[in-house]
């Protein structure tokens, strides 16, 4: 919650007047506890893992000739059933493990210093934060990834994710719980090392799920001859 009661109020603290997009976040937030803020991200992310995988669903469903060329099993055709399934387990997870986690992280997100105040970032420092929370969170999941791939942790947690030997996006993180929280971790640490806006924070959150969905969409480059 702003400690500003008017528009005035928080120009005269920060010595100038809002910009548009810091005007729009006083209307916004002015009045809303930070923790029902940080709970946006659950909105989220529910939000883009039913959203964003349904336009690869409907290309999957009835796959056009001048598509086929770009997906890299394109022997490989899910039935409906199939993303229905997968559409359950990923929210079963989300419902049951990641968003009461997120609930109550909060206290660690204050911690690291996530703040929801004036004034905004500027587009440099956003881009900044976010490129480093790309290569932290890179960089971590490589590892992890390679972890989940040794035999103990290949036949206890990974092998539910490759349930889907032929990616889609819906089953980005169609997972064990398990493998859903460790790959999890590092989407965090990069905020921890270099704490931004919450509004930076909700962006960061929302392009690593899109390009979770992106990896697993099961199309790339048209192969070359």
């Amino acid at each position: 919650m702003l400690p500003y009661a008017t528009l005035v109020e928080a120009e005269a603290a920060l010595g100038r007047s809002l910009s548009f997009s810091e005007a729009v976040w006083f209307r916004y937030s002015a009045r809303m506890p930070d923790y029902l803020l940080y709970c946006h991200n659950i909105i989220f992310l529910f939000a883009i893992f039913t959203l964003a995988p349904l336009p690869l669903a409907l290309i999957e469903l009835g796959l056009p000739a001048s598509v086929s060329a770009f997906k890299i099993q394109p022997k490989v055709r899910h039935p409906p059933t199939s993303f229905s399934q997968c559409y359950k387990g990923v929210m079963r997870v989300f419902t049951l493990v990641i968003g009461p986690l997120q609930l109550a992280s909060y206290p660690i997100i204050k911690f690291v210093g996530i703040g929801t105040g004036l004034p905004l970032p500027s587009f440099w420092e956003a881009a900044l934060q976010l490129l480093v929370y790309f290569l932290v969170e890179d960089y971590f999941n490589y590892w992890i990834h390679r972890l989940l791939h040794s035999e103990w942790g290949y036949e206890k947690i990974h092998c539910v994710h490759h349930e889907f030997t032929a990616p889609i996006g819906f089953a980005a993180p169609y997972a064990h719980w398990a493998e859903v929280l460790l790959l999890g971790i590092p989407s965090f640490v990069g905020p921890a090392l270099v704490p931004c806006h919450t509004i930076i924070f909700w962006l960061w959150m929302v392009l690593r799920q899109l390009e979770a969905i992106e990896t697993h969409s099961g199309y790339g480059p048209r192969p070359t001859s």
